[in-house]
Protein backbone atom coordinates (compact mmCIF):
# COMPACT_ATOMS: atom_id res chain seq x y z
CA UNK A 1 0.00 0.00 0.00
CA UNK A 2 1.37 3.53 -0.86
CA UNK A 3 1.18 5.95 1.81
CA UNK A 4 1.24 9.87 1.11
CA UNK A 5 0.07 13.18 2.17
CA UNK A 6 -2.98 15.36 0.52
CA UNK A 7 -3.36 19.20 0.38
CA UNK A 8 -7.08 18.52 -0.63
CA UNK A 9 -9.40 19.18 1.63
CA UNK A 10 -12.79 16.58 1.75
CA UNK A 11 -14.71 18.97 -0.11
CA UNK A 12 -12.43 18.74 -3.06
CA UNK A 13 -10.92 15.26 -2.38
CA UNK A 14 -11.31 12.77 -5.22
CA UNK A 15 -10.77 8.43 -5.09
CA UNK A 16 -12.47 5.38 -4.46
CA UNK A 17 -13.30 6.06 -0.55
CA UNK A 18 -13.54 9.21 1.35
CA UNK A 19 -13.38 8.23 5.24
CA UNK A 20 -14.06 11.29 7.69
CA UNK A 21 -13.77 10.78 11.69
CA UNK A 22 -16.65 12.56 13.21
CA UNK A 23 -17.10 13.51 16.62
CA UNK A 24 -19.84 13.50 18.56
CA UNK A 25 -22.15 16.94 17.81
CA UNK A 26 -19.98 17.32 14.66
CA UNK A 27 -17.82 20.33 15.80
CA UNK A 28 -16.23 20.77 12.50
CA UNK A 29 -19.84 20.66 10.66
CA UNK A 30 -18.20 17.98 8.35
CA UNK A 31 -21.65 16.02 7.98
CA UNK A 32 -23.29 19.16 6.29
CA UNK A 33 -20.15 19.68 4.21
CA UNK A 34 -20.44 16.09 2.94
CA UNK A 35 -23.96 16.63 2.03
CA UNK A 36 -23.53 20.02 0.26
CA UNK A 37 -20.84 18.64 -1.82
CA UNK A 38 -22.75 15.67 -2.53
CA UNK A 39 -26.26 16.70 -2.61
CA UNK A 40 -27.84 14.32 -0.38
CA UNK A 41 -29.48 14.17 3.06
CA UNK A 42 -27.12 13.10 4.90
CA UNK A 43 -28.37 14.05 8.43
CA UNK A 44 -32.15 12.58 8.26
CA UNK A 45 -30.18 8.58 6.49
CA UNK A 46 -27.63 9.36 9.84
CA UNK A 47 -30.75 9.39 12.02
CA UNK A 48 -31.92 5.51 11.02
CA UNK A 49 -29.12 4.16 10.87
CA UNK A 50 -28.05 5.29 13.55
CA UNK A 51 -25.07 7.52 13.71
CA UNK A 52 -24.14 10.03 16.20
CA UNK A 53 -20.09 9.60 16.80
CA UNK A 54 -19.95 8.03 19.64
CA UNK A 55 -17.09 5.11 19.39
CA UNK A 56 -17.81 2.26 17.84
CA UNK A 57 -19.70 4.56 15.38
CA UNK A 58 -19.02 3.54 11.55
CA UNK A 59 -21.36 3.82 8.48
CA UNK A 60 -20.83 3.47 5.07
CA UNK A 61 -22.85 4.98 2.00
CA UNK A 62 -22.29 3.93 -1.74
CA UNK A 63 -22.22 7.06 -3.92
CA UNK A 64 -21.41 5.46 -7.01
CA UNK A 65 -19.61 9.06 -8.35
CA UNK A 66 -16.60 9.30 -10.63
CA UNK A 67 -14.90 11.64 -8.14
CA UNK A 68 -15.46 9.20 -5.28
CA UNK A 69 -17.42 5.57 -4.74
CA UNK A 70 -18.26 5.74 -1.22
CA UNK A 71 -18.39 7.54 1.86
CA UNK A 72 -17.28 6.48 5.50
CA UNK A 73 -18.00 8.02 8.33
CA UNK A 74 -16.43 6.69 11.71
CA UNK A 75 -17.56 8.16 14.98
CA UNK A 76 -14.92 9.51 17.57
CA UNK A 77 -16.74 10.09 20.74
CA UNK A 78 -16.96 13.39 22.22
CA UNK A 79 -13.94 16.27 21.01
CA UNK A 80 -11.71 16.65 23.80
CA UNK A 81 -11.42 13.12 24.27
CA UNK A 82 -9.87 12.09 20.49
CA UNK A 83 -6.51 10.41 21.89
CA UNK A 84 -4.28 8.59 19.67
CA UNK A 85 -5.83 5.13 20.52
CA UNK A 86 -9.26 6.43 19.52
CA UNK A 87 -7.51 7.43 15.74
CA UNK A 88 -6.33 4.10 15.89
CA UNK A 89 -9.22 2.51 16.07
CA UNK A 90 -11.04 4.69 14.04
CA UNK A 91 -8.28 4.50 10.79
CA UNK A 92 -8.96 0.63 11.42
CA UNK A 93 -12.88 0.99 11.04
CA UNK A 94 -12.52 3.29 7.93
CA UNK A 95 -9.69 0.38 6.30
CA UNK A 96 -12.39 -2.32 7.28
CA UNK A 97 -15.53 -0.62 5.87
CA UNK A 98 -13.46 0.31 2.81
CA UNK A 99 -12.59 -3.58 1.81
CA UNK A 100 -14.20 -4.30 -1.47
CA UNK A 101 -13.29 -1.07 -3.00
CA UNK A 102 -10.11 -0.99 -4.91
CA UNK A 103 -8.32 2.37 -5.38
CA UNK A 104 -7.53 5.10 -2.82
CA UNK A 105 -8.81 5.20 0.52
CA UNK A 106 -8.68 9.11 2.17
CA UNK A 107 -8.67 9.20 5.28
CA UNK A 108 -9.49 12.65 7.18
CA UNK A 109 -8.80 12.80 11.46
CA UNK A 110 -8.31 15.22 13.92
CA UNK A 111 -4.92 14.86 14.25
CA UNK A 112 -3.31 16.35 17.53
CA UNK A 113 -1.21 19.69 16.59
CA UNK A 114 1.58 18.62 19.38
CA UNK A 115 2.02 14.73 18.12
CA UNK A 116 1.01 14.89 14.12
CA UNK A 117 3.90 12.57 13.01
CA UNK A 118 3.16 10.01 15.69
CA UNK A 119 -0.81 9.91 14.76
CA UNK A 120 -0.48 9.90 11.27
CA UNK A 121 1.85 7.07 11.32
CA UNK A 122 -0.23 5.34 13.85
CA UNK A 123 -3.42 5.42 11.48
CA UNK A 124 -1.32 4.11 8.85
CA UNK A 125 -0.11 1.42 10.42
CA UNK A 126 -3.99 0.48 11.54
CA UNK A 127 -5.35 0.93 7.88
CA UNK A 128 -2.47 -1.74 6.90
CA UNK A 129 -2.77 -4.49 9.57
CA UNK A 130 -6.64 -3.72 9.69
CA UNK A 131 -6.56 -4.95 5.83
CA UNK A 132 -4.74 -7.96 6.94
CA UNK A 133 -5.80 -11.12 5.63
CA UNK A 134 -4.11 -14.59 5.46
CA UNK A 135 -4.79 -17.05 2.47
CA UNK A 136 -2.42 -18.97 2.29
CA UNK A 137 -3.83 -22.12 3.38
CA UNK A 138 -7.05 -21.72 0.69
CA UNK A 139 -6.81 -23.93 -2.38
CA UNK A 140 -8.95 -20.95 -3.24
CA UNK A 141 -8.69 -17.67 -2.21
CA UNK A 142 -11.46 -15.31 -2.01
CA UNK A 143 -10.95 -12.40 -3.92
CA UNK A 144 -11.04 -8.92 -2.11
CA UNK A 145 -10.55 -6.03 -3.43
CA UNK A 146 -8.73 -3.61 -1.18
CA UNK A 147 -7.95 0.06 -1.09
CA UNK A 148 -3.51 0.02 -2.66
CA UNK A 149 -3.22 3.36 -1.48
CA UNK A 150 -3.86 5.79 1.78
CA UNK A 151 -3.97 9.56 1.75
CA UNK A 152 -3.68 10.91 4.47
CA UNK A 153 -6.10 14.28 4.64
CA UNK A 154 -6.06 17.38 6.73
CA UNK A 155 -3.54 19.89 8.63
CA UNK A 156 -0.43 17.61 8.30
CA UNK A 157 2.99 19.13 7.72
CA UNK A 158 4.62 18.54 4.20
CA UNK A 159 7.70 16.72 6.15
CA UNK A 160 5.88 14.21 7.59
CA UNK A 161 6.18 11.86 4.62
CA UNK A 162 9.70 10.99 5.87
CA UNK A 163 8.55 9.56 9.01
CA UNK A 164 6.11 7.83 7.69
CA UNK A 165 8.71 5.47 6.23
CA UNK A 166 8.87 3.29 8.89
CA UNK A 167 4.94 2.39 8.83
CA UNK A 168 5.82 -0.57 6.02
CA UNK A 169 8.98 -2.07 8.10
CA UNK A 170 6.75 -2.37 11.23
CA UNK A 171 3.50 -3.54 9.78
CA UNK A 172 5.78 -5.93 8.11
CA UNK A 173 7.33 -6.96 10.87
CA UNK A 174 3.56 -7.10 12.74
CA UNK A 175 2.66 -9.30 9.43
CA UNK A 176 5.53 -11.96 9.67
CA UNK A 177 4.58 -12.70 13.38
CA UNK A 178 0.77 -13.27 12.73
CA UNK A 179 1.68 -15.83 10.03
CA UNK A 180 3.92 -17.63 11.93
CA UNK A 181 1.41 -18.07 14.74
CA UNK A 182 -1.55 -18.55 12.56
CA UNK A 183 0.38 -21.38 10.83
CA UNK A 184 -0.73 -25.04 11.83
CA UNK A 185 2.03 -26.92 13.36
CA UNK A 186 2.64 -29.51 10.61
CA UNK A 187 3.99 -26.02 8.62
CA UNK A 188 5.70 -24.18 11.33
CA UNK A 189 8.40 -26.31 12.95
CA UNK A 190 11.56 -25.91 14.64
CA UNK A 191 13.54 -26.40 11.09
CA UNK A 192 11.11 -23.94 9.55
CA UNK A 193 11.35 -21.60 12.14
CA UNK A 194 14.82 -22.00 11.71
CA UNK A 195 14.55 -21.56 7.70
CA UNK A 196 12.44 -17.88 8.40
CA UNK A 197 15.65 -16.50 10.35
CA UNK A 198 17.90 -18.01 7.50
CA UNK A 199 15.95 -16.26 5.04
CA UNK A 200 15.70 -12.91 7.26
CA UNK A 201 19.56 -12.69 8.09
CA UNK A 202 19.63 -13.38 3.59
CA UNK A 203 17.38 -10.95 2.69
CA UNK A 204 18.50 -7.86 5.26
CA UNK A 205 22.18 -8.98 6.22
CA UNK A 206 21.95 -10.15 10.03
CA UNK A 207 24.37 -12.57 11.18
CA UNK A 208 23.08 -16.13 11.79
CA UNK A 209 23.99 -18.91 14.34
CA UNK A 210 21.98 -22.36 14.41
CA UNK A 211 22.80 -24.22 17.36
CA UNK A 212 21.95 -28.69 16.72
CA UNK A 213 20.89 -30.84 19.15
CA UNK A 214 24.65 -31.59 19.53
CA UNK A 215 25.46 -28.36 20.00
CA UNK A 216 22.95 -27.89 23.03
CA UNK A 217 24.32 -30.96 24.36
CA UNK A 218 28.03 -29.62 24.45
CA UNK A 219 26.60 -26.37 25.99
CA UNK A 220 25.01 -28.36 28.52
CA UNK A 221 21.13 -27.13 27.63
CA UNK A 222 19.70 -29.84 29.60
CA UNK A 223 16.43 -28.06 30.46
CA UNK A 224 15.83 -26.91 27.16
CA UNK A 225 16.87 -30.78 25.92
CA UNK A 226 14.65 -32.23 28.22
CA UNK A 227 11.05 -30.66 26.34
CA UNK A 228 11.94 -32.18 23.22
CA UNK A 229 12.59 -35.74 24.29
CA UNK A 230 8.93 -37.27 22.96
CA UNK A 231 8.88 -35.26 19.65
CA UNK A 232 10.10 -36.64 16.44
CA UNK A 233 11.77 -33.10 15.26
CA UNK A 234 14.83 -31.70 15.91
CA UNK A 235 15.12 -29.00 18.31
CA UNK A 236 16.60 -25.66 16.94
CA UNK A 237 18.58 -22.70 18.85
CA UNK A 238 18.23 -19.90 16.67
CA UNK A 239 20.69 -16.65 17.06
CA UNK A 240 20.20 -14.00 15.04
CA UNK A 241 21.83 -10.97 15.29
CA UNK A 242 21.49 -7.03 14.21
CA UNK A 243 24.70 -5.17 14.18
CA UNK A 244 24.14 -1.68 12.85
CA UNK A 245 26.63 0.29 10.64
CA UNK A 246 28.45 2.11 13.01
CA UNK A 247 29.71 1.34 16.39
CA UNK A 248 27.39 -0.39 18.69
CA UNK A 249 26.89 2.07 22.45
CA UNK A 250 24.26 -0.54 23.61
CA UNK A 251 23.26 -4.54 22.93
CA UNK A 252 20.14 -5.33 23.78
CA UNK A 253 18.52 -9.12 23.55
CA UNK A 254 15.06 -10.35 22.42
CA UNK A 255 14.16 -13.83 23.95
CA UNK A 256 11.15 -15.24 22.57
CA UNK A 257 9.66 -18.83 23.78
CA UNK A 258 9.45 -21.05 20.72
CA UNK A 259 7.29 -24.23 21.44
CA UNK A 260 6.00 -24.75 17.31
CA UNK A 261 3.28 -27.73 19.28
CA UNK A 262 2.75 -27.79 22.83
CA UNK A 263 0.70 -31.41 23.50
CA UNK A 264 1.36 -30.57 27.66
CA UNK A 265 3.64 -33.78 27.48
CA UNK A 266 2.32 -36.28 30.11
CA UNK A 267 0.94 -33.58 31.75
CA UNK A 268 -1.74 -33.09 28.88
CA UNK A 269 -3.83 -30.80 27.98
CA UNK A 270 -7.07 -31.88 28.23
CA UNK A 271 -10.96 -29.55 28.53
CA UNK A 272 -10.65 -26.01 28.32
CA UNK A 273 -6.83 -26.14 27.31
CA UNK A 274 -7.60 -26.25 23.58
CA UNK A 275 -5.15 -28.32 22.92
CA UNK A 276 -5.57 -27.61 19.10
CA UNK A 277 -4.64 -23.84 19.55
CA UNK A 278 -1.26 -24.63 21.17
CA UNK A 279 0.43 -24.39 17.67
CA UNK A 280 0.29 -20.55 19.03
CA UNK A 281 2.71 -21.50 21.74
CA UNK A 282 5.62 -20.13 19.87
CA UNK A 283 3.85 -16.50 19.61
CA UNK A 284 6.92 -15.19 21.96
CA UNK A 285 9.42 -16.28 19.17
CA UNK A 286 6.94 -14.78 16.47
CA UNK A 287 7.13 -11.52 18.54
CA UNK A 288 10.65 -10.85 18.27
CA UNK A 289 10.98 -12.37 14.94
CA UNK A 290 8.92 -9.93 13.97
CA UNK A 291 10.87 -7.12 15.84
CA UNK A 292 13.72 -8.31 13.98
CA UNK A 293 12.16 -7.86 10.39
CA UNK A 294 11.28 -4.43 11.02
CA UNK A 295 14.37 -3.40 13.05
CA UNK A 296 16.65 -5.22 9.72
CA UNK A 297 14.66 -2.36 7.74
CA UNK A 298 14.74 0.30 9.60
CA UNK A 299 18.64 0.00 10.72
CA UNK A 300 18.92 1.90 13.94
CA UNK A 301 22.35 3.26 14.49
CA UNK A 302 24.07 3.24 17.96
CA UNK A 303 21.94 -0.71 19.13
CA UNK A 304 22.90 -4.14 18.64
CA UNK A 305 20.14 -6.36 18.81
CA UNK A 306 20.37 -10.21 19.45
CA UNK A 307 17.31 -12.39 19.18
CA UNK A 308 17.13 -16.07 20.79
CA UNK A 309 14.62 -18.61 20.24
CA UNK A 310 15.18 -22.34 21.51
CA UNK A 311 12.48 -23.92 19.74
CA UNK A 312 11.24 -27.27 19.97
CA UNK A 313 7.57 -29.40 20.21
CA UNK A 314 6.53 -30.93 23.72
CA UNK A 315 5.54 -34.42 22.40
CA UNK A 316 4.93 -37.78 23.95
CA UNK A 317 6.36 -41.09 23.29
CA UNK A 318 8.71 -43.22 25.40
CA UNK A 319 11.44 -41.00 25.17
CA UNK A 320 9.04 -38.42 26.85
CA UNK A 321 10.11 -36.46 29.83
CA UNK A 322 8.32 -37.69 32.70
CA UNK A 323 6.61 -35.84 35.59
CA UNK A 324 9.24 -35.97 38.79
CA UNK A 325 12.24 -35.94 35.97
CA UNK A 326 15.40 -33.88 36.97
CA UNK A 327 17.43 -32.37 34.85
CA UNK A 328 20.38 -30.07 34.45
CA UNK A 329 20.33 -26.62 33.05
CA UNK A 330 23.63 -25.01 31.49
CA UNK A 331 23.93 -22.57 34.23
CA UNK A 332 24.26 -25.88 36.43
CA UNK A 333 20.95 -25.62 38.26
CA UNK A 334 18.92 -28.89 38.90
CA UNK A 335 15.48 -28.49 38.02
CA UNK A 336 12.45 -30.96 39.51
CA UNK A 337 9.85 -31.10 36.74
CA UNK A 338 6.80 -31.54 38.50
CA UNK A 339 4.52 -30.29 35.32
CA UNK A 340 5.76 -31.14 31.91
CA UNK A 341 3.14 -28.86 30.94
CA UNK A 342 4.96 -26.13 32.36
CA UNK A 343 7.97 -26.83 29.37
CA UNK A 344 8.33 -22.99 28.11
CA UNK A 345 10.09 -21.63 31.44
CA UNK A 346 12.36 -25.00 30.53
CA UNK A 347 13.12 -23.37 26.68
CA UNK A 348 13.65 -20.11 27.95
CA UNK A 349 15.69 -21.63 31.35
CA UNK A 350 18.70 -22.15 28.89
CA UNK A 351 18.07 -19.15 26.75
CA UNK A 352 18.58 -16.94 29.34
CA UNK A 353 21.88 -18.53 30.46
CA UNK A 354 23.11 -17.93 26.83
CA UNK A 355 21.48 -14.46 27.06
CA UNK A 356 23.24 -13.03 30.18
CA UNK A 357 26.89 -14.55 28.71
CA UNK A 358 26.41 -12.03 25.39
CA UNK A 359 26.86 -9.24 28.30
CA UNK A 360 24.12 -7.57 27.18
CA UNK A 361 22.84 -3.96 28.56
CA UNK A 362 19.15 -5.67 28.66
CA UNK A 363 17.27 -8.98 28.11
CA UNK A 364 13.46 -8.58 27.27
CA UNK A 365 11.98 -12.23 26.77
CA UNK A 366 8.21 -12.68 25.43
CA UNK A 367 6.09 -15.81 25.89
CA UNK A 368 2.94 -17.11 26.08
CA UNK A 369 3.28 -18.47 29.37
CA UNK A 370 0.72 -18.88 31.39
CA UNK A 371 -3.27 -19.16 31.38
CA UNK A 372 -2.78 -17.93 34.72
CA UNK A 373 -1.98 -14.48 33.21
CA UNK A 374 -4.87 -14.41 31.22
CA UNK A 375 -7.01 -14.82 34.03
CA UNK A 376 -5.37 -11.89 35.84
CA UNK A 377 -5.75 -9.32 32.89
CA UNK A 378 -7.41 -11.06 30.57
CA UNK A 379 -6.60 -11.01 26.53
CA UNK A 380 -6.26 -7.32 25.65
CA UNK A 381 -3.40 -6.64 28.41
CA UNK A 382 0.07 -8.49 28.56
CA UNK A 383 1.42 -8.78 31.77
CA UNK A 384 4.88 -7.63 32.73
CA UNK A 385 7.30 -8.51 35.24
CA UNK A 386 10.75 -6.92 36.25
CA UNK A 387 12.98 -5.88 39.02
CA UNK A 388 13.95 -2.54 37.02
CA UNK A 389 12.23 -0.08 37.33
CA UNK A 390 13.90 2.10 34.24
CA UNK A 391 13.12 -1.26 31.88
CA UNK A 392 10.00 -1.74 33.24
CA UNK A 393 9.05 2.39 32.59
CA UNK A 394 10.67 2.09 28.84
CA UNK A 395 9.05 -0.62 27.87
CA UNK A 396 5.48 0.26 29.01
CA UNK A 397 6.07 3.62 27.27
CA UNK A 398 7.09 1.68 24.17
CA UNK A 399 3.79 -0.25 24.09
CA UNK A 400 1.42 2.65 25.13
CA UNK A 401 3.23 4.39 21.96
CA UNK A 402 2.26 1.21 20.19
CA UNK A 403 -1.50 0.97 21.42
CA UNK A 404 -0.34 -2.69 22.82
CA UNK A 405 -1.60 -3.42 26.33
CA UNK A 406 1.05 -3.65 28.81
CA UNK A 407 0.49 -4.06 32.83
CA UNK A 408 3.14 -4.17 35.32
CA UNK A 409 3.31 -7.03 37.95
CA UNK A 410 4.55 -7.74 41.24
CA UNK A 411 7.71 -9.91 40.93
CA UNK A 412 6.95 -10.86 44.57
CA UNK A 413 10.02 -12.36 46.20
CA UNK A 414 8.77 -14.23 48.89
CA UNK A 415 6.23 -16.57 46.29
CA UNK A 416 9.95 -17.90 45.28
CA UNK A 417 9.60 -20.88 48.40
CA UNK A 418 6.54 -22.09 46.34
CA UNK A 419 9.63 -23.51 43.95
CA UNK A 420 11.52 -25.33 46.74
CA UNK A 421 11.86 -28.72 45.70
CA UNK A 422 12.80 -31.69 48.11
CA UNK A 423 15.43 -33.32 46.00
CA UNK A 424 16.72 -30.35 43.40
CA UNK A 425 17.61 -26.61 43.45
CA UNK A 426 14.09 -26.13 42.15
CA UNK A 427 10.81 -27.38 41.02
CA UNK A 428 9.46 -25.69 37.47
CA UNK A 429 6.03 -24.83 38.95
CA UNK A 430 4.80 -23.63 42.23
CA UNK A 431 1.47 -23.77 43.96
CA UNK A 432 -1.72 -22.69 41.52
CA UNK A 433 -2.07 -18.94 43.43
CA UNK A 434 -0.07 -16.50 41.55
CA UNK A 435 0.70 -18.79 38.89
CA UNK A 436 2.04 -16.19 36.46
CA UNK A 437 4.50 -14.66 39.54
CA UNK A 438 6.39 -17.60 40.29
CA UNK A 439 6.61 -18.33 36.84
CA UNK A 440 8.43 -14.95 36.49
CA UNK A 441 10.32 -15.87 39.69
CA UNK A 442 11.57 -19.14 38.00
CA UNK A 443 13.19 -17.52 34.93
CA UNK A 444 14.62 -14.86 37.16
CA UNK A 445 17.13 -17.38 38.15
CA UNK A 446 18.36 -17.88 35.55
CA UNK A 447 19.66 -14.29 34.68
CA UNK A 448 22.72 -12.71 36.05
CA UNK A 449 22.68 -10.35 38.66
CA UNK A 450 23.22 -6.99 37.61
CA UNK A 451 21.43 -7.26 34.13
CA UNK A 452 18.20 -5.32 33.70
CA UNK A 453 15.70 -7.93 32.31
CA UNK A 454 11.96 -7.89 31.52
CA UNK A 455 9.63 -10.83 31.17
CA UNK A 456 6.52 -10.26 29.25
CA UNK A 457 3.57 -12.98 29.35
CA UNK A 458 1.48 -13.04 26.15
CA UNK A 459 -0.68 -15.86 26.68
CA UNK A 460 -3.93 -13.71 25.75
CA UNK A 461 -2.65 -11.01 23.69
CA UNK A 462 -1.21 -13.65 21.05
CA UNK A 463 -4.36 -14.53 19.28
CA UNK A 464 -8.10 -13.23 19.11
CA UNK A 465 -10.96 -15.04 18.18
CA UNK A 466 -13.51 -12.36 17.39
CA UNK A 467 -11.00 -9.68 16.12
CA UNK A 468 -10.30 -6.12 18.17
CA UNK A 469 -8.87 -3.10 17.09
CA UNK A 470 -6.63 -3.18 14.10
CA UNK A 471 -6.29 -6.55 14.96
CA UNK A 472 -8.48 -9.59 12.88
CA UNK A 473 -9.42 -12.36 14.21
CA UNK A 474 -6.60 -14.99 14.93
CA UNK A 475 -2.96 -14.14 15.25
CA UNK A 476 -2.73 -10.66 16.73
CA UNK A 477 1.02 -10.52 16.03
CA UNK A 478 1.27 -8.70 19.39
CA UNK A 479 4.59 -7.40 20.93
CA UNK A 480 6.43 -6.39 17.67
CA UNK A 481 5.15 -3.35 17.89
CA UNK A 482 6.46 -2.23 21.69
CA UNK A 483 9.85 -4.27 20.87
CA UNK A 484 10.66 -2.21 17.59
CA UNK A 485 9.82 1.31 19.71
CA UNK A 486 11.57 0.20 22.78
CA UNK A 487 14.49 -0.39 21.07
CA UNK A 488 14.50 2.38 18.22
CA UNK A 489 13.99 4.59 21.91
CA UNK A 490 17.20 3.02 23.28
CA UNK A 491 19.27 3.82 19.73
CA UNK A 492 18.31 7.54 19.97
CA UNK A 493 19.07 8.14 23.71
Amino acid sequence: MKISLSPATPEAWSGSVLALGIPENDPQGLVAAMEQRFSLQLSDWLKQKPFSGKPGDCVSLPLLRSDCTALVLVGLGEASSVDRDRLRLAAAAAARAAQGQGGTLGLLLPWSSDTPEEDAAAAAEAVRLALYSDERFRSKPEPSPKPDQLELLGSLPGGLSHGLEAVHPVCAGVELARELVAAPPNSVTPAELARTASHLAHEHGLELTILERSDCEERGMGSFLSVCQGSDLDPKFIHLTYRPNDAASKRLVLVGKGLTFDSGGYNLKVGAAQIDMMKFDMGGSAAVFGAMRAIAELRPAGVEVHMLVASCENMINGSAVHPGDIVTASNGTTIEINNTDAEGRLTLADALVYACKLKPDAIVDLATLTGACVIALGDEIAGLWSGDDSLSSQLEMAAQAAGEGLWRMPLHSPYRKGLKSLLADMKNTGPRPGGSITAALFLKEFVDAGIPWAHIDIAGTVWSDKGRGLDPSGATGYGVRTLVNWIINQANT
